[in-house]
């Protein structure tokens, strides 16, 4: 696997391989790798000849900085299991090369997508995101780029994005990846006690049961969505919000729509969690 920090020879090797013929797959991280980083990983390389992972901590994506500073670098870990999973090159800039004048004097945003439920919450997080996101597809050129569908909502911004600027890029969302008990597999759960981990599945559970509700026959949302944010509040969770939402454009749902998507979003101690589940009113499958 080759490592490179360097812009021009990311470019560099880039063009080499696309001489070749090769078609490129990105995959974006900010590190602290887990096997949910992992099967995006193994999925890019069953898509794509070349496999280019990203590995930056972005300060755009954080409002808060404490909580810029204090997330993990565990590059020599990622590095190995990045290797294991036949990555082909991982890039590593540093922040003086993506914003060489300390900032982003500009920035990419998507409107609605980027200002709704996680925008809401973390006020300019998306415009982080799009932005940096924008920044690695002109410095990688992939033919493809894989996110996780556990961060629905950012894979939707990403291909709002993509489709709106017309990049010859197909981005595509793969399954979150969870632990055994349901809990979706996310960095942040490095933050749970051992007490907050052993009730943290409760999360998903919640949500399991909405969907279930509607695919009952159940549309009142707003009811649902109540009766679960205080079940978790009760249960030693701080619900930020709970939502059903159309997947076509992300707007609220109604009772005609079909397509949907719940997404949650709590608390649990000092671990913000994300959640969703994509389903269909009239069958019991979902994702």
């Amino acid at each position: 696997m080759i490592h490179i920090s360097d812009i021009a020879l990311l470019r560099k090797q880039i063009k080499q391989w696309k001489l070749q013929g090769k078609t490129i797959a990105l995959v974006p991280t900010m590190g602290n790798l887990h096997l949910g980083h992992i099967t995006l990983v193994k999925g890019a390389k069953e898509r794509a000849d070349k496999v280019v992972t990203s590995i930056f901590i972005n300060p755009l994506q954080f409002d808060k900085k404490k909580d810029l500073l204090a997330y993990p670098h565990t590059l020599s870990d990622d590095k190995k299991k990045l290797g294991l999973a036949s990555c082909d090159l991982v890039f590593t800039p540093s922040v003086s090369d993506i914003y060489p004048d300390g900032e982003a004097t500009t920035r990419v945003e998507v409107p609605v997508l980027g200002v709704i439920l996680e925008g809401k919450s973390r006020i300019g997080h998306f415009s982080g995101v799009s932005t940096i996101v924008n920044k690695l597809f002109n410095m990688v050129m992939p033919d493809i780029s894989i996110f996780g569908q556990k961060d629905f909502q950012q894979l939707m911004l990403v291909q709002r994005m993509v489709a709106d600027l017309n990049m010859p890029i197909e981005v595509i969302g793969l399954p979150t990846i969870r632990e055994s008990d349901g809990l979706a597999m996310s960095s942040r759960n490095g933050y749970l006690t051992e007490e907050e981990r052993s009730i943290a599945p409760l999360f998903n559970q919640q949500l399991q049961s909405i969907v279930a509700s509607i695919q009952n026959g159940n549309k009142n949302f707003k009811a649902l969505q109540l009766s679960v944010a205080k079940k978790l509040n009760d249960s030693g969770f701080k619900a930020d919000y709970i939502e059903v939402r159309r997947v076509k454009d992300f707007q609220t749902a109604s009772t005609e729509d079909i397509n949907l998507v719940l997404l949650g979003s709590v608390w649990l101690g000092k671990a913000r969690l994300l959640d969703n589940i994509v389903f269909n009113t009239f069958s019991k499958s979902k994702i």
